[in-house]
C-alpha cells in the first residue's frame, strides 16, 4: 500500500480526475445554449481529443509488439462501445435531463457490469451487492420523478427519454469494461484506452460526415468551439491520464471509492453554473445513489 507523499497524491489525482470528468455534463449543458445539437457537438469534442490520444497511444505503445489482426477487432469493438456509442448516447440525453441527474445515472456502472456478468457468465451477486443495487436504483427513481414532474430539463416524457439514453449509455460502457479486460492484459490500460477512444473519434467524425455537410462543422457559435476544446482537453484526456496515474498510486479499489465525489461535483457545478435547482428529492435521492454504491463496491467484485 503506498504511503506518504505517494499516497496523498494518488488522492489528489483521483479527487482532481473525477471533478473533471464531472465537468463534462456541465459544459455540454452550456453548450446547448447556443443552438448545436448532439451530432455536432461531440464531434467537435472527438475532434480536438483525437490528436491527444493518438499521442497516448503512441507513446503508450513504444517499444511494444504491434497489434494482431484480433487485436484491431477488439479495439473497434471496444471503441465503438466504450467510447462512440457510450458518448454520442449520453450528449444525446443531456438534451432533456439536468446535468446532476445524468451523472447519477452513469454512477449506476458498475451494478450494470454485475448483470452483464451474471447474464454472460452466471456470475451470482451477493446479498449485500443486490441491497446495494436496491437503494441505488430507489435514489435514481426518486430524482427521475423531480425530472418529470419538477426538474429544469424537458420535463414528462422527454425527460423519461433522456434518462433511457444515458441508461443506455451507461449499458454501453459496462459491455466495454466487461469485453475490455483481455485487451488490458494484452496491451496495457494506457494504451488500450488511447487506441479506443482514437477509434471513437473517427467514428463520431464520419458519423457527422455522412449526417451533417462537411463545410458546417464549424458554422456553430465561437462559444461552441471553446466549450468544446475545454471538454475535449480538461474534461476528457486529462482526466483519463490522472486516473491512471493515480491507480498507479493507490491502487484500483481506492480511486473507484474516491470517484465518489464525481456526482456530488455534477450536482454542486450544476447549481452554481448552470442554475439547476437542489431540492429535498434530489438531496436524498443522491445520497441513496451514493450510498448504495458505496455499500455494493465494499462487498467484493
Amino acid at each position: 500500500m503506498p504511503r506518504g507523499s505517494g499516497r496523498a497524491a494518488g488522492l489528489v489525482l483521483a479527487t482532481v480526475g473525477a471533478i473533471a470528468f464531472s465537468g463534462k455534463a456541465i459544459i455540454v449543458k452550456l453548450a446547448y445554449r447556443h443552438g448545436v445539437d448532439a451530432v455536432a457537438l461531440i464531434m467537435l469534442r472527438m475532434l480536438f481529443a483525437l490528436p491527444l490520444f493518438a499521442l497516448m497511444a503512441w507513446w503508450a505503445g513504444r517499444g511494444k509488439p504491434a497489434l494482431t489482426m484480433r487485436d484491431w477487432f477488439g479495439v473497434l469493438g471496444l471503441g465503438f462501445s466504450g467510447y462512440y456509442l457510450a458518448s454520442f448516447l449520453d450528449f444525446a440525453g443531456l438534451a432533456y435531463i439536468s446535468a446532476g441527474f445524468e451523472r447519477l445515472i452513469l454512477y449506476l456502472n458498475p451494478t450494470l457490469v454485475l448483470l452483464f456478468g451474471w447474464v454472460l457468465y452466471r456470475r451470482r451477486a451477493s446479498r449485500r451487492q443486490l441491497i446495494g443495487m436496491a437503494i441505488s436504483y430507489i435514489g435514481v427513481a426518486l430524482v427521475f420523478g423531480h425530472e418529470i414532474w419538477g426538474g429544469t430539463g424537458a420535463g414528462g416524457g422527454l425527460a423519461a427519454w433522456g434518462a433511457f439514453l444515458c441508461f443506455l449509455s451507461a449499458v454501453s460502457y459496462a459491455g466495454y469494461l466487461i469485453y475490455s479486460g483481455e485487451f488490458v492484459k494484452r496491451l496495457g490500460s494506457l494504451r488500450l484506452v488511447g487506441l479506443a477512444t482514437s477509434v471513437a473519434c473517427l467514428f463520431c467524425i464520419a458519423q457527422f460526415a455522412v449526417l451533417r455537410p462537411l463545410d458546417s462543422a464549424f458554422a456553430v457559435a465561437p462559444q461552441v468551439i471553446w466549450l468544446s476544446v475545454l471538454n475535449a482537453t480538461l474534461c476528457t484526456a486529462v482526466p483519463v491520464l490522472m486516473v491512471m496515474m493515480a491507480i498507479e498510486r493507490i491502487g484500483a479499489a481506492v480511486a473507484a471509492q474516491t470517484g465518489m465525489i464525481g456526482p456530488m461535483s455534477t450536482i454542486l457545478m450544476g447549481i452554481v453554473i448552470l442554475g439547476e435547482p437542489f431540492t429535498i428529492w434530489i438531496a436524498v435521492g443522491t445520497v441513496l445513489v451514493i450510498a448504495g454504491i458505496f455499500v455494493f463496491t465494499r462487498t467484493g467484485r
